[in-house]
């Protein structure tokens, strides 16, 4: 993300987040200590890197940001990219308090990372950066204190590094971290539950509108993990999914994309397009086609105020991480679009993670249809929550997902003592 788009984000969660201080009549005391981080962090992290022959000594920047705890241990992902920055992770970090207040698991939020291409270093090298960043960060990490998980640049093996540079000094400790390999006590069904999660509540959002399923448009944007798993999951629902986009660009059908078939495909080749049987579109001109459902999956500020107007969906579910500018937002609302707000919408990810570390401290592991069925019905229930207070409130679902957070990390504190 690039420092623009950076200071857009952190503008519209601000917006947000202030959108529902006022509704909800905050003081600005409250409001402050909300806002406030319980700990920001800043590491050097010295690594020796082979270039041409010779060793060279480069150091690199890692954040971690504990914003809250006082609904449970910090949780957060930690993020490997060139433009991770304090700024970035202190908002991403007030997202996840957010985040998991509003699907009511114990745990407040937290965010890291490195500013690194992870590119740019082999498997070796990577290792230990990663084992030097956990070293560093070593005392504010715990199974009740704060529990890293993947974020963009990172996965599973990544987390398998940390669990154990962490068991060096606390004994194998498979809690103090999730997103982990099945094999070192992962989670069965965390690969899958985010996209997974978004396709439940597409599929529970179409009732209401009482639309088959099978009858719907479905255009999702972004054919990473998110969003291939969120297309997989409602084509075996029986959705008709008609556009899909990676980095490379976009493929359409009226008839309907085989999803199964467009991820060998993307397997192959690398990218979506030149799948048989379907036309070629730029990103930008996926997002304005008629459809019923738009499920953004990729990148943040994909929909602003250039093109709000120009966006023909009935329903936007968030899969991404703040897709919608605060100016598209109000502009969305006022054309009736119903947006279904990233902190409810992908929270099928930290959800799954909050399962991991259960199963964790009991060890005892779960089946991965129990995983499943245990994030479906946990997930529509907070849509519940949140359809019904957006309701009785007269508001959008995203003012009533904000405000339901806030009110119970406000309640906690207030519970707590200061």
């Amino acid at each position: 993300m690039n420092k623009e788009k950076q200071c857009i984000c952190q503008d519209t969660q601000r917006h947000f987040l202030f959108r529902a201080f006022d509704s909800l009549g905050l003081e600005d005391a409250h409001r402050e200590l909300l806002l406030a981080s319980f700990r920001e962090t800043r590491f050097s992290i010295p690594v020796i890197l082979r270039r041409d022959g010779r060793d060279v000594l480069r150091t690199f920047q890692g954040f971690r940001v504990q914003h809250n705890h006082a609904r449970g241990p910090f949780k957060g992902g930690l993020r490997y990219h060139p433009e991770v920055n304090q700024g970035e992770v202190r908002a991403l970090a007030q997202l996840m308090t957010w985040k998991t207040a509003l699907i009511d698991i114990p745990f407040g939020g937290a965010k890291g990372g490195i500013t690194i291409d992870p590119a740019e270093l082999d498997k070796t090298e990577l290792e230990v950066l990663t084992k030097r960043f956990i070293q560093k960060m070593e005392p504010l990490l715990g199974v009740h204190q704060d529990i890293p998980a993947p974020d963009m640049g990172t996965n599973a093996q990544v987390m398998a590094w940390i669990l154990e540079e962490y068991s060096k000094s606390h004994g194998y400790t498979p809690g103090i971290v999730t997103g982990k390999p099945v094999e070192l006590g992962g989670s069965r069904g965390r690969e899958e539950a985010t996209g997974f999660g978004i396709a439940c509540i597409t599929r529970k959002v179409i009732s209401g509108m009482s639309l088959p399923l099978d009858e719907a448009r479905i255009v999702i944007q972004g054919f990473g993990n998110v969003g291939s798993h969120a297309a997989l999951a409602l084509a075996r629902m029986g959705g008709r999914i008609i556009a899909l986009s990676d980095v490379h660009g976009a493929i359409h059908s009226a008839a309907g994309i085989d999803v199964e078939a467009a991820r060998a495909h993307q397997a192959e080749t690398g990218r979506l397009q030149g799948l048989p049987g379907v036309d070629a579109l730029s990103n930008e001109e996926m997002l304005e086609l008629p459809c019923h459902i738009l499920i953004p999956a990729a990148l943040e500020a994909v929909i602003n105020c250039d093109n709000a107007g120009a966006i023909q969906a009935r329903v936007i579910v968030e899969a991404a991480n703040m897709p919608v500018t605060h100016q598209a937002d109000e502009e969305l609302r006022q054309r009736n679009i119903v947006v279904v707000p990233d902190i409810l919408a992908n929270a099928g990810g930290v959800l799954a993670s909050y399962y991991e570390w259960v199963q964790n401290l009991q060890e005892f592991p779960w089946e991965h249809e129990s995983v499943l069925r245990r994030l479906e019905q946990h997930l529509l229930r907070v849509y519940g929550e949140v359809s019904h207070h957006a309701g009785e409130n007269e508001t959008d679902l995203r003012t009533a997902a904000y405000e339901l957070a806030i009110g119970r990390v406000n309640k906690a504190i207030q519970l707590r003592g200061f």
